[in-house]
């Protein structure tokens, strides 16, 4: 039966401000400083310092009257509002004394595809071949591969260069564009790529044996089935291990050495530095190039004028409710930022505090266990805005440049009793795999006795766990010849 009722219901949602706020504090470094580019350039009430100086010295104002406007409220109550506005959150300042000036290097350059391409010219092909070529050339990614299958790019150049080819026909122009350089380049999988880079080499037994290990027994030698191949190659352990030795040398990813050193944005840039002065701590938060804001005086100035004529017209009302809603968007992107600010020095600081050994010494043992609501807690912020500013920003220590969210993990009790970090527990399982015997590495079942002997009291699923966190695979996987 359906019945029709009345609900109370309270719910908390956040508004347009916080959920802004929650985006800046998110933001690393390089970023913000693009975002406050970009609002300084979307906003004309919203300026940086070196604006600000600019229409100083182009309008020459009056001293007197220039001081008496800093020093007078504006008062648009008879238009909008009467809001007192604090004066922090006229201007802010996203630099500290000491900031190093630096500048990022432009890296110029043909992009990889284009580097491709240009080789094509050393090919006697007619115009059709060429389009081919240059098709299968476009299809080649970053890592130097074709990933797309031949008979879809059949059907590509069909539909739209009205190119209609077959298979075979296709496969001779790929034969050609695997003569380029890098070496590898243009293979369809891993496999391709390997043995092309090695018929590149001079002829040798090791390369030979390579070549065949590669062609022929691949899934064994992925799988490290060292004895199978040698049973299959008749070969020795020796001959093996000179041809792993070559094959050890490719290069995975060709592409990746041509494309890799055009990726500006992949430099860190840390957002905090911790430095130790007297043996003490000492945080700042790094703002790099991020200009200090104001809000414009001109545009405060306008509406000055605008309240003291009482003749307002309708026009001018409007003009009125646009540079208000501009000086209101300014201030609003001021105060933000210095609680952006502010919100990511103290969260900083009280990591650093937490960890204030760990910082000192450099030592990793000394790392305490500690998880995101132990910050929240002690800061009286909510767990979220910890995990924002966690995940996205690293900081400049003496030890070099770490990632926040890497000082959090959870911890268990010693066989002494002592709670120690999960970190420590991983580097220890660390050295145990790097001190293993590479021809006989160790199970999931041996590694658990050796990190259990050394008093951490942890089940076998735990040390699986750990081992693939810390990037090493199974034993079999581990195995050198």
């Amino acid at each position: 039966m359906l019945k029709q009722f009345l609900q109370l219901k309270l719910s908390q949602k956040l508004s347009p401000q916080q959920i802004q706020l929650m985006k800046l504090i998110e933001l690393p470094l390089q970023e913000l400083e693009e975002r406050l580019s970009r609002e300084i350039e979307e906003n004309p009430a919203l300026q940086s310092e070196k604006d600000q100086e600019e229409d100083y010295y182009e309008n020459e104002p009056d001293y007197d009257q220039e001081n008496k406007n800093d020093d007078v409220e504006i008062n648009v109550e008879d238009y909008l509002s009467d809001d007192d506005i604090p004066d922090y959150k006229l201007k802010t300042n996203n630099y500290s004394d000491d900031d190093e000036e630096k500048s990022m290097p432009f890296i110029s350059g043909i992009s990889f595809n284009q580097y491709l391409k240009n080789q094509l010219t050393t090919f006697s092909l007619n115009e059709n071949d060429t389009k081919i070529a240059e098709f299968l050339v476009g299809s080649v990614d970053q890592s130097g591969y074709i990933r797309t299958d031949l008979m879809d790019i059949v059907d590509d150049l069909a539909f739209t260069m009205g190119i209609y080819t077959e298979i075979d026909s296709l496969t001779k122009i790929l034969n050609k564009i695997h003569l380029l350089d890098p070496p590898g380049v243009g293979a369809r999988n891993l496999q391709e790529c390997l043995v092309l880079q090695l018929k590149r080499k001079k002829d040798s037994i090791p390369v030979n044996n390579a070549v065949n290990i590669l062609k022929n027994h691949f899934e064994l030698f992925v799988k490290k089935h060292y004895q199978k191949i040698i049973q299959k190659l008749n070969i020795s352990e020796d001959q093996l291990r000179d041809a792993i030795k070559k094959i050890e040398k490719l290069n995975p990813k060709p592409g990746s050495a041509f494309s890799e050193p055009t990726k500006i944005n992949s430099t860190i840039i840390p957002d905090f530095k911790i430095e130790i002065i007297e043996n003490k701590l000492a945080l700042n938060l790094n703002s790099r190039n991020a200009p200090e804001l104001y809000v414009s005086n001109e545009y405060k100035n306008m509406l000055s004028g605008y309240q003291e004529n009482k003749n307002i017209s309708k026009s001018k009302k409007q003009a009125v409710t646009f540079i208000k809603q501009k000086l209101d968007s300014a201030k609003w992107f001021i105060d933000a930022i210095n609680q952006r600010n502010q919100t990511l020095l103290i969260t900083m600081k009280t990591i650093m505090e937490f960890q204030s050994k760990y910082f000192l010494s450099g030592d990793e043992s000394n790392l305490k266990p500690m998880i995101l609501k132990d910050i929240a807690e002690k800061i009286g912020m909510d767990i979220s805005t910890i995990s924002r500013v966690a995940n996205s920003k690293y900081v400049d220590t003496p030890y070099g440049i770490k990632l926040i969210k890497t000082f959090f993990s959870e911890g268990i009790t010693n066989d002494k009793g002592i709670e120690v970090s999960t970190i420590e527990i991983k580097k220890e399982l660390q050295n145990i795999i790097n001190g293993e015997n590479k021809s006989k590495p160790l199970t999931d079942d041996e590694l658990t006795k050796k990190i259990n002997g050394k008093g951490y009291p942890i089940a076998r699923r735990t040390v699986a766990k750990y081992r693939e966190m810390i990037g090493a695979p199974v034993a079999r996987l581990r195995k050198k010849l």
